[in-house]
């Protein structure tokens, strides 16, 4: 069977973990270098990147790139978990609250902003997970967390009925809670609120046109076609600059080496991560320019 190398994206199914997606590709596929590149609650679905083979060593780059949902807010319920799928802790009514208030609210949270991360989440405190004290009926005290929102929009409500809904997109930070930001924008209303439905669209460069189901995936490792889903490393990751090197210095590359200024495309900057090419378009991997020195060095050499 040919080695696969890239990412894989998957569109993650309501009812599973990010690793049951995980395992059931192991298992289809029979790669164990596997791995996810951002937790999805079994309840959402979406976009989820898995790196494949020699790919993952890339999760720690898609990991930290922003993120796209879109959610639904409902208002004037609040719940022991933030989602509708726990338990119901406080009505009120919200027929007050006008398109108006709701796009003023959701736009205060544009930028930096402070989330405490929620009861019901894998965040540890003294070596145990918040959702393990939650089950077992205690709270604690949680530090709050910087995240960013970097960009969001209304793009649907449903106001005055019995249970009025709100849909925004966000495209946020590594790390944000969007259920707590659901919280936190009722808080903004003067009304409880909690997350009604969770999508993600997009993850890293990888959108909901880019991903695939878990039949689609089987589909094509019947067919014998499964690398053809796969992205290519270096696409992966095309949000760092391209540079060139020069043939002289290509075997520098390969082997590991310090690549001098003069053996490159153009000057590279300082503490910039490069994707790395000869002059025929082969990658070799990710490099930088250590602000000590006068060279390329690499982060991550992909050449066999």
């Amino acid at each position: 069977m040919t080695e696969l190398h890239g990412v894989l994206p998957v569109w993650k199914p309501a009812g599973w973990t990010s690793h049951d997606v995980v395992a059931k590709v192991r298992r289809l596929i029979r790669e164990k270098r596997i791995g996810h590149t951002g937790t999805l609650d079994p309840q959402v679905v979406g976009v989820l990147p898995l790196c494949v083979g020699r790919a993952t060593r890339l999760v720690e780059y898609l990991q930290e790139m922003p993120k796209e949902y879109e959610a639904t807010l409902r208002l004037g319920v609040s719940t022991d978990t933030e989602d509708m799928s726990g338990e119901v802790t406080e009505h009120a009514d919200a027929s007050h609250v006008t398109e108006a208030m709701v796009k003023e609210a959701l736009l205060s949270f544009i930028g930096p902003i402070e989330q405490v991360p929620p009861m019901y989440s894998a965040v540890k405190v003294n070596g145990k997970r918040l959702y393990e004290l939650a089950r077992e009926g205690k709270t604690v005290e949680r530090k709050p967390r910087q995240v960013t929102i970097h960009h969001i929009e209304l793009i649907g409500m449903t106001l005055g009925g019995a249970e009025p809904e709100v849909r925004f997109r966000v495209q946020c930070s590594k790390g944000t809670y969007i259920r707590t930001l659901c919280v936190d924008v009722g808080r903004k209303l003067g009304v409880p609120a909690a997350m009604a439905e969770l999508i993600r669209t997009r993850s890293a460069n990888f959108r909901e046109e880019d991903s695939f189901t878990f039949a689609q995936i089987e589909e094509a490792m019947a067919a014998g076609t499964l690398a053809e889903l796969l992205i290519p490393m270096d696409r992966a990751v095309s949000h760092f600059p391209e540079l060139r090197v020069a043939p002289a210095f290509a075997p520098h590359a390969v082997q590991g080496k310090g690549i001098p200024e003069r053996g490159l495309s153009v000057p590279p900057l300082t503490n910039c991560i490069y994707r790395l090419y000869d002059e025929e378009g082969t990658f070799f991997g990710l490099y930088h320019k250590p602000d000590t020195e006068q060279v390329l060095r690499p982060i991550k050499v992909f050449v066999p």
